[in-house]
């Protein structure tokens, strides 16, 4: 694959850090607007080259970066315009809840280790105790008078560690008209009471939600798995894949009269990897509990599965420590051998991955998958067709400044692990570190929007820059 070169052109200067860029048509225009959510809670719009506020909840979210050091992954996660938004004004919000820190689910941090058993086997216990926050997904309406109102609450979600609460984590499915929430596995590493596997819990899966259904209860409780849900909540929402560890939402590219679905999964140790997929079939929740009440074995045909936590991508997840008599060496232990033995026949092999070790130099060294976005423009014809992503930063670059990388693949038609190539992207950013953060698409996928922010902290504020991927 050939290395292509790109510009960046800035659009939005000095915001802070942002997590989802979309466009729309709002009411009444006859062209689209730039809409840019950042994670602290700001939700601005760019409107005819001029920026302006179009929602601001932050007082609804959690004090981010008090317990981390200034480093975080909740806030606001997630923004969705509902498929007629011109029309009804809908649009949905995922995020974390101001109020709501806990201590955690465990009270020192977690590594596998294959000698010792109980610590492959660790149970969530006392959730509504231990835990680390909740998320709320919300269904809001643009009035005719300009000013955004929430309408309803649509689940509420107890997470059990600070991370892996996903990004970009609301879109709508062009073929169903359903909203697809992606959870990561929950946090911490390695997955550790296995979440991301087991059919019943919430964390670590992509799931529908029919918000065309009504269920009348304004106010869900608070849960961890599906069956805690009310009956009427359960009847909206469908598993579309599970084996999930942290994504950064899901992409849709029309071909044909179909939709290839690709979805980025962010790694342990090892890689980080993209996986697509066109068939599905998926599971109705209210089944999925019943079989679960039941004892009774649950039809997963169809249902896809990422591999995750026994596979990191292409490879079994693994434990990875220097060599004492070779520093320049590693010693790398498969985790969670029985699981990966078990799954390595059910999970979907990836479209591509790429590693956080690269010895090969045309490629990159990764940190951590941040975006995938479909482009199906001619302005830039070398990427027409192709899946351009975002690391976060190049590992081999881990002293300032910090550079992310842009990169593309394409789908083969032989279903084989497929190759990346490099985006050079043109700017200088001088001496500030450039962290790749969020990709974003407009509507027909002609135009390709990057954040980008000069700190890997959201408690560093007004350090954020929007650009556009232009010839």
């Amino acid at each position: 694959m050939k290395k292509v070169n790109v510009r960046l052109r800035p659009i939005v200067r000095r915001i802070n850090l942002p997590t989802v860029l979309k466009t729309t048509m709002l009411p009444g225009d006859s062209i689209e607007s730039l809409f840019i959510a950042t994670q602290i809670g700001e939700i601005f719009c760019v409107r005819n080259g001029v920026l302006e506020t179009f929602l601001d909840i932050r007082p609804r979210i959690l004090k981010l970066g008090a317990s981390s050091g200034g480093y975080d992954e909740r806030g606001l996660l997630g923004l969705a315009f509902h498929p007629q938004f011109y029309d009804n004004g809908l649009f949905y919000l995922h995020y974390s809840v101001a109020g709501t820190q806990g201590p955690g689910a465990l009270t020192k941090p977690f590594k596998p280790d294959p000698c010792v058993p109980n610590t492959l086997n660790l149970k969530w216990v006392n959730r509504d105790m231990h835990y680390d926050h909740i998320d709320t997904v919300e269904e809001w309406s643009l009035q005719t008078n300009g000013q955004p109102l929430k309408r309803r609450t649509l689940l509420n979600v107890r997470r059990p560690f600070l991370n892996h609460n996903g990004v970009n984590s609301l879109n709508f499915s062009p073929e169903t008209g359903k909203l697809v929430l992606t959870t990561g596995d929950g946090g911490s590493g390695y997955d550790p009471f296995n979440l991301s596997q087991d059919d019943i819990e919430i964390a670590g899966k992509i799931i529908e939600i029919d918000v065309a259904k009504t269920t009348f209860i304004d106010q869900p409780p608070v849960v961890t798995r599906f069956h805690e849900l009310p009956v009427p909540i359960q009847e909206t929402l469908t598993v579309i894949a599970k084996g999930v560890r942290n994504i950064p939402g899901i992409a849709y590219q029309r071909l044909y009269k179909q939709y290839i679905k690709y979805v980025g999964n962010v790694g342990q140790d090892l890689a980080e990897s993209i996986f697509s997929f066109v068939y599905y079939k998926p599971i109705p929740v209210n089944q999925l509990v019943q079989a679960f009440l039941t004892q009774s074995e649950l039809d997963r045909e169809g249902l896809i599965n990422f591999g995750w936590r026994g596979w990191e991508g292409a490879f079994p997840t693994s434990l990875i420590r220097a060599c004492a008599a070779n520093p320049t060496s590693e010693e790398q232990t498969i985790a969670y051998y029985d699981e990966a033995v078990q799954t390595s026949t059910l999970r979907l092999q990836p479209l591509t991955s790429y590693f956080h070790e690269e010895p090969r130099p045309d490629k990159f060294g990764g940190t951590a998958l941040t975006g995938v976005q479909p482009y199906m423009g001619n302005e830039i014809p070398d990427l027409t067709g192709s899946l351009v992503f975002t690391d976060l930063a190049r590992n081999e670059e881990s002293q300032p400044p910090i550079r992310g990388v842009l990169a593309y693949t394409r789908v083969s038609a032989d279903c084989k692990l497929n190759d990346f190539s490099v985006i050079e992207a043109n700017y200088n950013f001088g001496s500030q570190s450039a962290y790749y953060v969020s990709l974003g698409t407009n509507l027909e996928q002609t135009k390709l929007y990057l954040g980008v922010y000069g700190s890997m902290k959201v408690a560093d504020f007004n350090q954020g820059t929007i650009f556009e991927i232009v010839p």
